[in-house]
């Protein structure tokens, strides 16, 4: 039983081992007042079905109480023979403490159904615990490769089981478009779907002959916003736009500058962007509102990434609309564009999220930056006084690849280990404490380019997803061997889970894609591109 208290993943703060443990059975109760009782539901939903102890209410027994004394997520985990309490600052500290609890107990007791019968016992102690940043987040792409519900609430499960408290929904791409929008048909019709797919890196140039596609119905994303937020997480919806919009311009040709074709089946960066003329502008503010009735949290992500201006210089509608806006070409109309998006969320009392390139011209007050191209546009975004998410791509980019094993399946991008993740810090060197303390925290971000299914994400997210979770919930001084030992024990919780993690011993012959030939990166290559691709942000108001 030591070995479960000392092999928690993340490590919290402090643990104190004390005396006997605490036996659970079919007659332990579960003591909880009104104020936690969607907490007391799924912790009777999650121990259950494994154990056979259906946690009936009574006094005694495990016992959750909030607790205004402690930090808003942070809990206090006692176990002694005579019970078990659970106190957390408010419902999503007792609901992380219970998550602890459950990797207090054998990992037979992950499953969904019975291996055993018996009495379980949780050792006897005591575990003081809170979260250094408020945003613990994933980034999900289902425009790429469309995800079932069921994967997604499954992949929310797994979040939450590491006290991570954000999904970053990425809804569409030139590829796909994955959402429902009254008045738009076509976008499901059309945008949802493709006529092949890219197999592999795009230099390849390979394709099947298979079409690919699907969409969420408004009532599949309330589903996932609420079966999240039962798990204390938030998610954080991305329609991106003016540019990667050709899923959309291929289902209304009328909102780009003269595309007429198909979904994008190709990988990369479409040129084909919105015009931004009257009838694109309403129909993304349209969009927006759609988004808000759907999604209740504060932040409505617009994109704003790698949208090429090429278009724009010979569209009529784009110069029309530069000429009444008195703007000086093409490249300033992007950050006109995200200032009216960023306005009409307001009304809304709702705040813009985007990718760093809207810091290009200066993005709108009150903006929250997802800072990717590097370390450098966290600091940038938050010297300009902008509360940022760190997500660098050459720490936390789990469609990179894990090691120079040919067996990667994909490889692309720069080498990016477990022990790379694991040294990620959300804030940047150099900022004053009133920069750093702009910093939100951190993502992993699941590009899904090279992942067609829910088992390939899980071979590229984890174990790096369980580094990732110490990098934004523990402190910023790290031990990479006591993780690596801690984390042996949590892998046979994800075996448990049903997790198809990659081995830490490197890819099985099984888990190659020699059908889809990858491009790796050096990062001496990939600093320098970000150092071009980031040039914009020179002259960017700070």
């Amino acid at each position: 039983m030591n070995e479960l208290l000392t092999s928690i993943v993340p490590s919290p703060v402090r643990i104190q081992r004390a005396g006997d443990g605490f036996p659970l059975d079919q007659a332990t109760p579960l003591d909880a007042p009104a104020d936690l009782t969607e907490v007391a539901i799924w912790l009777r939903g999650s121990l259950g079905p494994a154990t056979g102890c259906p946690l009936p209410p009574g006094s005694g027994g495990i016992r959750l109480r909030v607790d205004p004394g402690l930090p808003d997520e942070g809990y206090a985990l006692g176990i002694r023979p005579t019970g078990v309490d659970i106190h957390g600052g408010s419902a999503a500290g007792v609901f992380y403490g219970a998550q602890t609890l459950r990797q207090l107990l054998p990992p037979a007791t992950l499953r969904r159904g019975r291996l055993a019968g018996g009495r379980w016992t949780l050792p006897g102690g005591r575990i003081e615990d809170a979260p250094r940043f408020g945003w613990r987040g994933v980034m999900l792409d289902v425009a790429r490769h469309f995800m079932p519900v069921a994967d997604v609430l499954r992949l929310i499960d797994l979040l939450a089981f590491h006290k991570l408290n954000v999904l970053h929904l990425h809804l569409t791409d030139d590829q796909g478009w994955r959402l429902e929008v009254p008045g738009r048909p076509r976008l499901t019709s059309v945008g949802a779907w493709r006529p092949a797919t890219m197999v592999g890196s795009r230099q390849h140039e390979r394709y099947d002959a298979r079409p690919h596609g699907g969409f969420y119905s408004d009532d599949d994303l309330r589903e996932i916003v609420a079966f999240a937020a039962a798990r204390h997480i938030t998610v954080v919806p991305e329609v991106d736009m003016p540019g990667h919009m050709q899923a959309a311009i291929a289902a209304y040709p009328e909102l780009g500058n003269g595309f007429a074709g198909p979904v994008r089946s190709s990988w990369g960066i479409s040129t084909h962007v919105l015009n931004l003329g009257p009838e694109a502008l309403d129909f993304c503010l349209a969009v927006l509102d759609h988004l808000c009735d759907l999604f209740p949290g504060e932040l409505i992500g617009i994109g704003g990434d790698e949208c090429p201006a090429e278009e724009w210089r010979d569209s009529p509608i784009a110069q029309a609309r530069i000429r009444s806006e008195g703007l000086v070409g093409p490249e300033r109309l992007q950050a006109w564009f995200t200032a009216r998006l960023a306005e009409h969320l307001a009304a809304r009392g709702r705040r813009l999220f985007g990718w760093d390139e809207i810091l290009a011209g200066g993005a709108p007050p009150g903006a929250v930056i997802a800072a990717w191209r590097g370390v450098g546009p966290a600091a940038h975004a938050a010297r300009a006084g902008h509360a940022v998410v760190s997500c660098p791509d050459t720490s936390v980019y789990l469609d990179y690849r894990q090691s120079d094993d040919p067996a990667e399946p994909t490889p692309v991008g720069t080498l990016l280990t477990l022990a790379d993740v694991h040294a990620f810090d959300p804030v940047p060197p150099g900022l004053t404490p009133e920069q750093a303390g702009r910093i939100l925290g951190g993502q992993a971000n699941l590009w899904t380019e090279h992942m067609e299914s829910a088992r390939r994400v899980d071979y590229q997210a984890f174990p790096r997803l369980c580094a990732f979770a110490e990098t934004v919930w523990g402190p910023a001084e790290r031990d990479f061997a006591a993780f690596s030992t801690r984390l042996a024990t949590h892998l046979t919780r994800l075996d448990a889970l049903g997790v198809n993690y990659r081995p830490l011993s490197g890819p099985r012959p099984w888990d190659a894609r020699p059908d889809a030939p990858g491009h790796p990166r050096t990062v001496k290559d990939r600093l320098a591109e970000l150092r071009e691709m980031t040039a914009d942000l020179d002259q960017a108001p700070a």
